[in-house]
């Protein structure tokens, strides 16, 4: 991959890739958002849901939202990339993350941006504490907030006021990604999303994350494509293994003009080779320890079956948008199931033993895989924790250097005057 990266970089063919991915791009219809009640709840006249894999509302009226379900199942991975709420659709954005057990929202832009409103203040803030939106019955509370400094997490209150349930929402705020451009370095990025990923929200456990910008196709789609491959690059230990044109291609199976620059897709690219970098760093190590398993112990790649390609959610699929639903805990296998493909006298022994190395061998890669985590989140703090030292400092040098200027100046100015 980073030949690849190198290959196109030096060539300058970020431009051409780019069209050709365009090209090469699906579309579908999208004539839900087309209708005219639904004109006024889409930001932009040019970004729409395909009716195919768009998020419907059940209980309200109306159940459009421009917000589209992308399902990755070989990275048991699913987001909804929404566009920025507008002032009339806060209170169906909270809807959605209600009904579809939400467990974060992540906001890659701000509020207003080059003079002009790109989404609108849909959360409390610290001097309001406290939101409502009585047109579909949800109370939001800001609980706490932790500035860093380039991003914010916030822990929010969102209760229905029919049912008087309440539930806990992560909100991740990305506040320096500049529209239709690039954060400052993968390093910051990387940080921000393993920040996200700390707090479980994008397991296949909860619901869907919301990921949301402004349109809901460059930064978010952006998000998800880095994720997406690192997921699948930690996976399978190889970065030749991951195809990052082909993920962003089915991922535009489900939501039109994911990544809307060559500059999108290049730092996609550079976010991926770092964090793969990081991923496989102890991948060595692995390698040995599986050299030492018994010859007959099957691997883990091949104790699972292939993984299907990502489905398409269908309109007539008796489950929320073709979901599978993300609050009911999956059902342990049944007893007459076990007796039935149970093998018996030394076949059962045999089995019992590979069964045993591939538990160990799943074990030492889990634990292979958090120290992997944990010595990245060590780097990439580190790195942050430079770049808030350098902010302190930075206008305590410069006042001491301009007080310098000013006294030798003034030193100078009472000599000649001697």
């Amino acid at each position: 991959m980073e030949r690849e990266f190198e290959d196109i970089d030096s060539s300058g063919r970020w431009q051409n890739l780019y069209n050709e991915i365009r090209n090469q791009a699906s579309e579908y219809p999208y004539k839900v958002a087309k209708l005219p009640a639904n004109r006024n709840l889409n930001r932009y006249r040019d970004v729409s849901p395909y009716d195919h894999s768009r998020v419907k509302l059940e209980n309200s009226e109306n159940d459009y939202i421009n917000a589209s379900l992308v399902m990755m199942e070989e990275a048991q991975r699913a987001y909804i990339l929404s566009q920025g709420p507008l002032r009339n659709t806060c209170g169906h954005f909270w809807l959605m993350v209600w009904e579809q057990c939400c467990k974060a929202v992540i906001m890659l832009n701000r509020v207003i941006e080059k003079e002009s409103e790109k989404c609108a203040q849909y959360w409390p803030t610290t001097e309001e504490l406290q939101m409502s939106f009585t047109d579909t019955g949800f109370v939001i509370r800001l609980l706490s907030e932790e500035d860093r400094s380039y991003y914010t997490i916030r822990l929010l209150e969102l209760q229905n006021t029919k049912t008087g349930e309440s539930r806990e929402i992560y909100h991740f705020h990305y506040t320096t990604w500049p529209d239709f451009g690039v954060p400052e370095s993968p390093a910051s990025f990387l940080n921000f999303l393993f920040k996200v990923r700390e707090s479980g929200s994008l397991s296949p456990e909860h619901g869907p994350s919301v990921v949301h910008c402004s349109a809901g196709i460059g930064r978010s789609g952006t998000f998800a494509l880095v994720d997406t491959c690192l997921v699948l690059m930690d996976r399978c230990k190889s970065p030749s293994s991951v195809d990052i044109q082909k993920v962003l291609l089915d991922m535009r199976e489900y939501r039109m003009g994911l990544i809307q620059t060559p500059d999108q897709l290049r730092f996609s690219y550079m976010a991926v080779i770092e964090g793969g970098r990081l991923i496989l760093t102890d991948s060595s190590a692995l390698q040995n320890e599986e050299r030492l398993l018994p010859t007959s112990a099957p691997s883990l790649e091949s104790e699972l079956p292939p993984p299907p390609p990502p489905p398409r959610p269908h309109l007539n699929d008796s489950r929320p948008n073709g979901q599978p639903a993300p609050c009911v805990e999956p059902q342990a296998a049944s007893v007459d199931h076990q007796l039935e493909t149970e093998p018996d006298g030394h076949d059962h022994d045999v089995a019992e033993h590979s069964g045993q190395v591939r538990k160990r061998h799943r074990e030492d890669r889990i634990a292979s895989t958090a120290q992997k985590v944990q010595q990245m989140k060590q780097r990439l703090t580190d790195s942050e924790r430079k770049r808030d030292k350098w902010l302190y400092w930075r206008p305590i040098l410069l006042n001491v250097g301009a007080g310098a200027a000013l006294a030798v100046g003034l030193l100078v100015c009472w000599m000649y005057s001697q």
